[in-house]
């Protein structure tokens, strides 16, 4: 059997070969990230032997650089195993030398697959990936759209300190059409009382009327703002409320395609309480495959929940910090889905009570419900079943459920 290590990278990879024994065959040779790269790799297996049932192929999942190269071997019948990117820096770090060159990584990672030190990876179907691709591109866009709104806030308290206190929320859809016409108070004072009471009804649905104008009027008469700028401020602001009106559009857009790619999933994630088709198909799309875990132990491993100690001898480090080398993304949709389920589910609001009353902060609380949760979705994903929850017959969990939701209104 012939071993090939390929170091990936953006443009160009460097491919080794090996054998069951450990010789090397020639020296490492470069793969551009193209149809000829690929056939060049071919010629060099087929310099070795005409049986690709020979050939295994090893490589990092780096990014996502590693799928072009996989996918065309795969399709070929080759077979391909993927290794984490610990596991090869695990093994160079027992070298005496802890030499990182691109030929040296490629035998090394052939090597890590000779020792049997990787793991077994299915790409995930192309619903799976496009599921994944929406959910991440939702989070991105989530994050641009607090940003938006973290910068307008700033400017309006340069140029109109008062107005926060005008709005309840002011990226509510009267404060944002509001916004749009007039975002100074020199502006506000131009527009004449009576249309300003029109943009304010229409937008409010006639909650607010010519009361709430005089307000507004009266408010920028006697604002306290920093006298510079202020029609630059007012165009950044009313661009920005647009930027924030577009980026909202296209994850409602994505939000349809999320939907529609989770329904033809027979999963059933949704069943737990506080968890919507959103979270639950950002939760799903990162797991993969459930049967690559054997165990729910692995599932928290890939999370990156997994504790991180440290012990020399006799010392042994204090306190409970998570390993985090897992998904990100998988992460944070889990501390989403923690926030929710013990607000809207029974077991888990107890629980939650339950590691506050030991002393636990809220944060490392809410740290024991994610991984709690991991668990629950392990079990339903690999059984096919649905959400029960469990919790002690005589707690009062509708007054749990109130505490979680006062303590996260809290933070």
């Amino acid at each position: 059997m012939y071993i090939v290590g390929i170091d990936i990278a953006k443009r160009t990879h460097v491919g080794a070969i090996i054998d069951d024994t450990g010789k090397r065959y020639g020296k490492a040779f470069k793969i551009d990230n193209s149809v000829e790269g690929f056939n060049i790799l071919l010629d060099k297996i087929a310099e070795i032997s005409q049986d690709i049932s020979q050939f295994v192929f090893g490589m990092e999942a780096t990014g996502h650089y590693w799928l072009n190269i996989y996918t065309w071997l795969c399709d070929r019948g080759f077979t391909v195993h993927i290794i984490n990117p610990i596991t090869s820096d695990a093994a160079r770090r027992l070298e005496i030398r802890r030499t990182k060159t691109d030929p040296i990584d490629a035998f090394l990672i052939a090597e890590v697959i000779r020792m049997g030190k990787y793991t077994k990876t299915q790409l995930a179907d192309d619903d799976m990936m496009s599921m994944r691709d929406l959910c991440r591109q939702r989070f991105y866009i989530v994050d641009m759209v607090s940003d938006v709104k973290k910068k307008v806030i700033c400017l309006l308290d340069r140029m109109f300190p008062e107005y926060q206190s005008l709005f309840s929320d002011i990226f509510g859809r009267t404060s944002r059409e509001l916004l749009k016409e007039g975002a100074s108070p020199e502006e506000i004072l131009a527009l004449d009382t009576t249309k300003l009471a029109e943009i304010l009804r229409k937008a409010s649905k006639g909650r607010f009327d010519k009361e709430k104008a005089e307000e507004l009027q009266n408010q920028a008469r006697n604002s306290f703002a920093v006298l510079l700028s202020s029609q630059t401020v007012s165009l950044l602001i009313k661009q920005m409320i647009e930027q924030i009106e577009l980026l909202e559009s296209q994850i409602d857009e994505i939000d349809k395609l999320i939907a529609d790619l989770y329904s033809s999933f027979n999963v059933k994630l949704t069943k737990i309480p506080g968890i919507g088709t959103t979270l639950a198909a950002a939760i799903y799309s990162e797991i993969g495959d459930i049967s690559r875990f054997e165990k729910p132990k692995q599932l928290v491993a890939y999370a990156g929940l997994d504790p991180e100690l440290k012990q020399s001898g006799d010392k042994r480090g204090e306190g409970y910090h998570i390993s985090k080398r897992g998904s990100p993304y998988l992460r944070r949709a889990l501390w989403l889905a923690s926030s929710c389920v013990i607000i809207h589910d029974k077991s888990f609001a107890y629980a939650y009570q339950h590691k506050l009353s030991q002393g636990k902060t809220k944060m490392q609380a809410l740290a024991f419900i994610s991984h709690k949760l991991l668990n629950v979705f392990f079990t339903i994903l690999k059984n096919n079943i649905d959400y029960v929850p469990v919790f002690p017959p005589d707690v009062d969990v509708s007054k749990l459920a109130q505490k979680a939701l006062d303590s996260q209104s809290s933070n």
